[in-house]
């Protein structure tokens, strides 16, 4: 909706009217991060609908569509989720979403998961924390004015790629015991730290 952040540093040029409470606002975004610590690279992928595994795993599909031909010579994935409960381990969909995922890039994926409330670690949240002071005081008054002002920070002097994903999610999708069980057949959890250390190996390497 047309509500405005707290304006610490007021920018030149005529205020635009916001209104003083976002209680209904008509559109809520759901931001989603992916950062390369090795090339400092960010991708910044908005949803308007909600965070689901399968919003996350549609995420990770695009960055890879944009950046395979960058990383044509890696064969495994090392990613480093936070402790959110839609990347769980134990969470069947985002498993079962994340083994298609390496089927599908032939790639092998380790789950290297942030300890508990370690998130403030992840280099994602510092990135965020950027966005928030570059839109500090804007009026975002639409989905295509908060994509514009995320494309225009930048990180390390690099400006982000910046997409949406305009579809609905439903929450709560979620496996049957015999879908999981089979779905624990191609993973391998780590024998000391088996919710947070998973691999998974593509069908077709």
């Amino acid at each position: 909706g047309e509500f405005s952040e707290r304006m610490e540093n007021p920018r030149v040029g005529e205020p635009e009217e916001a209104l003083d409470h976002d209680m209904n606002p008509e559109i809520k975004m759901v931001p989603f991060g992916i950062f390369e610590p090795t090339t400092d690279h960010l991708s910044i992928v908005f949803s308007t609908s909600m965070e689901t595994s399968d919003f996350v795993v549609d995420c990770l599909e695009l960055w890879w569509e944009e950046n395979e031909e960058r990383h044509a010579d890696i064969r495994k994935l090392v990613i480093n989720p936070d402790n959110g409960p839609h990347v769980s381990s134990r969470r069947t969909q985002f498993i079962k979403r994340m083994i298609e995922f390496a089927d599908n890039t032939g790639l092998k994926i380790q789950l290297a998961y942030y300890p508990p409330y370690h998130s403030k670690y992840n280099p994602v949240e510092r990135c965020w924390g950027v966005l928030e002071m570059h839109w500090n005081g804007t009026l975002l008054s639409s989905v295509n004015k908060a994509i514009k002002w995320a494309e225009t920070m930048t990180w390390n002097s690099v400006h982000p790629a910046v997409h949406l994903i305009d579809k609905v999610y439903q929450n709560g999708v979620k496996l049957t015991k015999e879908a999981m069980k089979i779905c624990e057949e191609r993973i391998e959890r780590s024998g000391n730290l088996p919710k947070w250390d998973v691999t998974i190996e593509p069908a077709f390497g």
